[in-house]
């Protein structure tokens, strides 16, 4: 194959080789994308349909669960697709919709958890100027900034990735089709262009990462200065949890994007890529639903409308 306008399609990386290792490796990944519609959804519907939660807060939330619904739809499908009818195969534009969909939606979000980060810094240190700072139309806005910068940019790098001469086969060593391993694929010095937008969305990432840092050694501060115990938990409650989330997600993309290939490994590798392209999806409405006595009231009375509509 002398370039990429040849190739018709890429061939994923395959988890096993035996039939019986296939059907596993597919029904652990429907339980894991269940478990991700499941918590999201209910997420989405409860702060959708219950006024109390119409807030700066929990609009966000519902836009970080949008996100990730999208990005575990991106990429999981298709591998269990792909063990379940025993293939490999992606076709080049279904690869390149698939890395397109894939770094919007996870650009997106980090964009979004920055905005957010933002939020809990006006709400816990600023609060009598958080209905002026963070109105409905101040939310909108941020939002749609945060969904717009990750399509400019998922169209920026998948334009050029896909531009790019391949010399290497079409075996990409990922369950999905991702950036780092298509431009393994690429001629020598071809990718050098992709790599160094790579490192300029990383260095925005980064700045965004110090951006979050800094908020929350704010939120910390002023978190210790609360006289009641109760309030000093219920903020550390839903600080720590985003904290928490905003670490793994970048600490693994970039790992994922920039460990040497001296220490890269097919395992080493697939390892990594679940950590932030699998786990966020679902750990999220995990950490913001159990910690979260508002969201959980909510659900609960959700839940028990339904019940008593039926009956």
């Amino acid at each position: 194959m002398s370039n990429s306008s040849s190739s018709t399609q890429f061939l994923l990386l395959a988890f096993a080789d035996t039939r019986e290792l296939q059907l596993l490796h597919f029904w652990l990944f429907l339980g894991i994308y269940l478990a991700a519609l499941l918590g999201n959804g209910l997420i989405i519907i409860t702060t959708a349909c219950d006024q109390r939660l119409h807030t700066p807060m929990y609009f966000f939330l519902l836009n970080l669960s949008l996100l990730d619904l999208g990005s575990i739809s991106a990429t999981v499908p298709k591998s269990m697709a792909n063990s379940l009818w025993d293939t490999r195969v992606i076709s080049y534009l279904a690869c390149a919709a698939q890395v397109f969909v894939f770094l919007f939606l996870v650009a997106a979000e980090f964009y979004l958890l920055t905005v957010m980060s933002y939020d809990r810094y006006v709400a816990i240190c600023h609060p009598l100027h958080y209905g002026t700072l963070l109105g409905s139309r101040a939310c909108v806005h941020m939002a749609a900034a945060a969904w717009a910068s990750g399509f400019l940019s998922a169209l920026m790098h998948t334009a050029n990735t896909f531009s790019l001469p391949l010399c290497h086969g079409n075996a990409v060593d990922q369950f999905f089709c991702e950036i780092p391993q298509i431009l393994k694929l690429s001629c020598s010095h071809s990718y050098l262009k992709e790599f160094g937008l790579i490192w300029f969305s990383l260095c925005l990432l980064i700045g965004c990462f110090v951006f979050i840092l800094l908020s929350y050694v704010q939120i910390f501060r002023a978190v210790l200065r609360i006289p009641s115990d109760q309030g000093r938990h219920k903020a550390l409650a839903t600080c720590l949890p985003h904290l928490a989330v905003v670490s793994l997600f970048i600490s693994t993309a970039i790992f994922s994007y920039l460990k040497p290939t001296s220490i890269s490994s097919p395992s080493l590798d697939l390892v990594v890529a679940v950590l932030y392209a699998v786990v966020p999806p679902i750990v999220n409405p995990l950490i913001y639903s159990m910690r979260n006595a508002e969201l959980k009231n909510a659900l609960r009375n959700l839940i028990l409308v339904v019940v008593f509509q039926q009956q």
